[in-house]
C-alpha cells in the first residue's frame, strides 16, 4: 500500500512540475509577443491564454480542496474568456474589446481580494492571493493610463503576469484522489450518520465505476456513426489525411454535446437537486426509520427509495465530473450526444447555418490554414504558367468584344450557396447576360460555399449558371481558397494552366497533401464533363486575376485573397497594367470592397489601405468588390486638381445570406457623404421580423436595437438568413456606352431593374434629376 501511494505522489509531483513549467513557458512567449513577426498580436496573445486556461482547467480537477478547485476553475474560465476575446478581436468594436478585457481583469482582481479577506476572517490567511490582486490592479492602471496604440504591450505584460500567477497557483495547490465521491455527496446532504444512505451511495459509486467501460463503448460507437454520416455528406477532400473536414464536423458535434450538457441540462438538474435536497433529507430519514425489511416491493417507501437513489446517482455523476476531467468529458458526451446528433440530423433540412451546422465549422479551419498560405500559393501558381507580369499579361479577350460600338458585361457577386436565394436570380441573370450587347460575365468573390470544393460546383455553379452563353470569368473569394483554390482553378483556368498551377501549389506545400497528379487529372476531367454537359463557357484564365482590355476601356480583376492583401507579383502586374492604361477608362474589380457595411475596410489591413491609395493615385474612377452580401455605393470626392471622383460599389448580393450592416448603420456614421444601398432598412426589417423564429427574437432585438454591440450587426447577419420571399438579392450590368462617352452601372434584383425608390440614397448619389420612380443607374464619364 505504501509503495502505491509513493508512486502516486511521485507522479503527482512530476505532473505539478510539468504544468508549472508550461505556464512559465507561456509567460515568456507572452512577454515577447509584441516583437513576433506579423500583425496578429491580439490573436497570438489569445492563443496563449487559451492554452493557459486549458492547463489550469485540467489541473483544477486534481485539487483536493473544493474551494481551491472552484477558484482554479473560475480562473481558467476567465483565461479562456480573455483568450476567446483576443482571438476574435477583429469581430469586436475596438472600444468594446478593451472594455471587456478591462472588466475581466477587474473581476479577477475583486476575486483575489474577496478570497484574501474571507481567508483572513477564517484565520486562514495566506500571502499567495495578494500577488494576484496586485498584478490585476497593475494591469487595470496600465490600461487606464496608456492609450490603445500601446495597449498590446500592456496586454502582453498582463498575460505574462497571469501565466506566472497560474504557475504559482498550480505549484502550491493541494491535489487529491478520486475515491471519496460517495462520502462527499452524503456529507453534502447532511446524512453522514445515515448508514442506509451511505450504503446506497457506495453502491451507486461502484455501479457508476462498472458502467464506465460500457459508457465509453457506447460513446465511441455513437461518435463513429456521426463521423460516417458527416463523411458521407462531405466526402474526403482538402486535408492531409483526407478526413479533416468530416472530423472537424464530428468534433463540433462533441462540442455541442458538451455545451448542451453543461450549459443547459446540468444547470437545470443541479438546480432541481438543490430544490429537492431539503425534502430528500427528511425522506431519507423516514425510509431509514421504516427499515428495508418492512418495505414491500410495491409500496410508497420503495418508490421513494428508487426516486432518491436516482437523485444520489445524479449527485455522484456531477460531482465525479467535478473531480475528474475524463469523467466530466464522458458524462457530458453520454448526456449530450443524443440531442447533439438530432441537431446534426435536422440542420441540413433547416438550411445552411454558419452558427449551428458543424459541417460548416470546418470552413473555420480552412480559413486559418488558407489565410496563412494564400499569398504563397498564389505566387507559385501564377509563376508556373509562364507569363511575365507585363502590361499584357493575364489577358482574357471575349471573341465578340471589339474596339467599336457599345458593349456590356455582367458582374455577379457571392452567388454560390445553391439555395433559393441564389436560384431566384437565375432568370434575370440569363435574360440580361444573353442580350446581344453583353459580351461576358464575371463572378466576383465566393463562387461556391462553404469551402469552394469541386464536388459542390455542379449544384452551386454549373446548374445555376446553365443557359449562360457568354464567356464566364471569376475572381475567387475567401471561401474559394479553403480548398487551396483547386476547385476554382479546375473550373476557370485553361486546362493545361490548371494542371500546372495546381501542381505548383502542391510543390509549394512540399507535397504534403492528398492532391496528386492523378487527382489533378480527375478534377480537370470532371470539370470538362460538366462544361460539356451544362454548356457554360469557362476555362479561359491563367491566374486568379485577369484583365479585359480595349483601346478605351480596361477591366482589372484584382484578387485580394483571405486577408485583403495582394502579393508582390500581383502588385507589380497591377502597376504595369495601370501604367499602360493611362487615358483609358479603368474599372478595378476586387475580391473585397474598399467600403462596406457603412465602414471603411482599408483599416482592416495596411496592405489593403495601400492598394486603395495606389488606385486613387492612378485616378481609377470605378472600383467594385464582392464579399459583403448586398448592393452598396460610396462616392469619394476628388482630392484636388488633376484627380477624379471615385465611385466605389459593393456588389455581393448574388445569392449568399443578406448583409445587414449598411441597412442598419446610422446615416451620420457613413464613411462618405454620398452613398446608397439596397435593400433599404424598412423592407428588410419587415421580412426578418416576419420570418424570424421565436427563439431568435432576443438576438434580433439585440441586433436592431443595440447594433449587435459589442459585435456588429453585420457579424450577426447569418443568423437571420431566410431563403423565402421577398428576396433582396442583386447583381450589376456594366454598360460601356462609347456612343455617349460614359459608363453606366445598372443594378438588378430578381424582379428586374431596381428603382431608386427601392434604394436608400443621398441626393448626390443619384444622377441629376433622377426621380424615385426612375430605374436606378449610375453614370460615369469616360476620358
Amino acid at each position: 500500500m505504501t509503495s502505491t501511494l509513493t508512486e502516486a505522489d511521485r507522479k503527482s509531483t512530476v505532473y505539478r512540475y510539468l504544468i508549472t513549467a508550461f505556464c512559465v513557458f507561456l509567460a515568456i512567449l507572452a512577454l515577447i509577443s509584441p516583437v513576433w513577426p506579423g500583425n496578429n498580436l491580439e490573436p497570438n496573445l489569445g492563443n496563449l491564454l487559451i492554452w493557459l486556461g486549458v492547463a489550469e482547467l485540467v489541473d483544477s480537477f486534481r485539487h483536493a480542496i473544493r474551494g481551491s478547485k472552484k477558484a482554479a476553475q473560475v480562473s481558467a474560465a476567465l483565461s479562456l474568456l480573455m483568450g476567446i476575446l483576443l482571438i476574435n478581436a477583429v469581430l469586436f468594436r475596438v472600444e468594446a474589446l478593451h472594455l471587456f478585457i478591462f472588466i475581466v481583469y477587474a473581476i479577477d482582481m475583486v476575486r483575489y481580494l474577496v478570497g484574501a479577506v474571507r481567508n483572513y476572517r477564517k484565520k486562514n490567511f495566506t500571502w499567495i492571493a495578494l500577488p494576484g490582486f496586485v498584478a490585476n490592479l497593475l494591469v487595470l492602471v496600465l490600461m487606464l493610463v496608456f492609450k490603445s496604440d500601446t495597449l498590446v504591450w500592456v496586454l502582453s505584460t498582463a498575460v505574462f503576469i497571469r501565466c506566472l500567477g497560474v504557475g504559482v497557483a498550480v505549484f502550491t495547490a493541494k491535489h487529491g484522489l478520486l475515491k471519496q465521491v460517495d462520502e462527499d455527496v452524503v456529507a453534502s446532504l447532511g446524512l453522514t450518520d445515515n448508514a442506509y444512505v451511505r450504503k446506497v451511495a457506495e453502491k451507486v459509486k461502484e455501479e457508476e465505476a462498472l458502467s464506465a467501460p460500457h459508457d465509453r463503448r457506447w460513446i465511441i460507437t455513437f461518435v463513429l456513426l456521426l463521423f460516417v454520416i458527416h463523411l458521407g455528406r462531405m466526402g474526403l477532400d482538402r486535408s492531409f489525411l483526407g478526413i479533416l473536414s468530416p472530423l472537424v464536423a464530428t468534433l463540433g458535434d462533441l462540442v455541442i454535446a458538451l455545451i448542451i450538457t453543461y450549459g443547459i441540462i446540468a444547470p437545470t438538474r443541479l438546480a432541481a437537486l438543490n430544490i429537492y435536497r431539503r425534502g430528500s433529507h427528511r425522506l431519507w430519514q423516514w425510509i431509514e426509520v421504516k427499515g428495508q425489511e418492512k418495505r414491500r416491493v410495491f409500496s410508497l417507501s420503495t418508490l421513494a427509495s428508487l426516486w432518491l437513489t436516482r437523485r444520489i446517482r445524479a449527485e455522484i455523476r456531477f460531482r465525479k465530473a467535478g473531480y475528474s476531467l475524463a469523467t466530466a468529458f464522458r458524462t457530458g458526451l453520454k448526456i449530450g450526444l443524443p440531442p447533439s446528433a438530432l441537431l446534426a440530423a435536422v440542420m441540413p433540412m433547416l438550411g445552411m447555418s454558419w452558427y449551428f451546422d458543424t459541417e460548416n465549422w470546418a470552413s473555420g479551419i480552412w480559413d486559418k490554414w488558407a489565410a496563412a498560405r494564400a499569398d504563397h500559393w498564389r505566387m507559385a501558381m501564377t509563376s508556373s504558367v509562364g507569363e511575365d507580369y507585363g502590361a499584357n499579361a493575364f489577358k482574357v479577350q471575349p471573341a465578340e468584344l471589339s474596339n467599336q460600338g457599345d458593349f456590356s458585361f455582367v458582374v455577379v457577386g457571392d452567388p454560390g450557396e445553391g439555395d433559393a436565394s441564389q436560384l431566384v436570380l437565375k432568370d434575370q441573370i440569363l435574360q440580361v447576360t444573353n442580350q446581344p450587347d453583353v459580351k461576358f460575365l464575371v463572378v466576383s468573390s465566393d463562387v461556391v460555399y462553404p469551402t469552394g470544393a469541386l464536388k459542390d460546383y455542379e449544384r452551386k455553379f454549373w446548374m445555376p449558371f446553365q443557359g449562360i452563353q457568354k464567356p464566364v470569368y471569376a475572381i475567387p473569394g475567401n471561401h474559394d481558397w479553403y480548398d487551396a483554390l483547386d476547385g476554382f482553378v479546375a473550373t476557370f483556368y485553361e486546362p493545361e494552366a490548371a494542371r500546372k498551377a495546381i501542381m505548383a501549389r502542391v510543390k509549394a506545400d512540399m507535397k504534403i497533401t492528398t492532391t496528386t497528379a492523378s487527382s489533378i487529372d480527375q478534377m480537370i476531367d470532371q470539370t470538362n464533363e460538366w462544361r460539356n454537359e451544362y454548356r457554360v463557357p469557362t476555362g479561359f484564365q491563367t491566374a486568379p486575376y485577369f484583365q479585359v482590355s480595349t483601346n478605351d476601356f480596361v477591366l482589372i480583376g484584382v484578387e485580394t485573397g483571405m486577408l485583403r492583401q495582394i502579393d508582390s507579383l500581383q502588385l507589380n502586374w497591377i502597376k504595369n497594367v495601370l501604367d499602360a492604361s493611362r487615358g483609358k477608362f479603368v474599372m478595378v474589380l476586387l475580391g473585397h470592397p474598399f467600403y462596406a457595411i457603412g465602414e471603411y475596410q482599408g483599416s482592416l489591413n495596411p496592405s489593403f489601405d495601400s492598394l486603395h491609395a495606389m488606385l486613387r493615385k492612378y485616378n481609377v474612377p470605378l472600383t467594385m468588390g464582392g464579399d459583403t452580401h448586398d448592393l452598396e455605393y460610396y462616392q469619394e470626392p476628388a482630392e484636388g486638381p488633376g484627380t477624379t471622383v471615385t465611385h466605389n460599389f459593393v456588389n455581393g448580393g448574388g445569392g449568399a445570406y443578406l448583409s445587414l450592416g449598411a441597412a442598419l448603420a446610422a446615416p451620420e456614421s457613413m464613411p462618405t457623404k454620398e452613398f446608397a444601398y439596397f435593400p433599404s432598412r424598412d423592407p428588410m426589417v419587415a421580412k426578418i421580423e416576419k420570418n424570424t423564429a421565436w427563439y431568435k427574437v432576443p438576438a434580433w432585438w439585440w441586433t436592431i436595437r443595440l447594433g449587435g454591440w459589442p459585435f456588429s450587426a453585420e457579424w450577426l447577419s447569418a443568423m437571420f438568413d431566410h431563403n423565402v420571399s421577398p428576396f433582396f438579392q442583386s447583381f450589376m450590368e456594366v454598360r460601356v456606352e462609347r456612343s455617349k462617352n460614359r459608363v453606366v452601372l445598372i443594378p438588378y434584383s430578381n424582379k428586374g431593374r431596381i428603382k431608386w425608390s427601392e434604394l436608400t440614397s443621398t441626393p448626390g448619389a443619384r444622377p441629376a434629376g433622377a426621380k424615385d420612380s426612375d430605374f436606378a443607374e449610375w453614370h460615369i464619364d469616360m476620358p
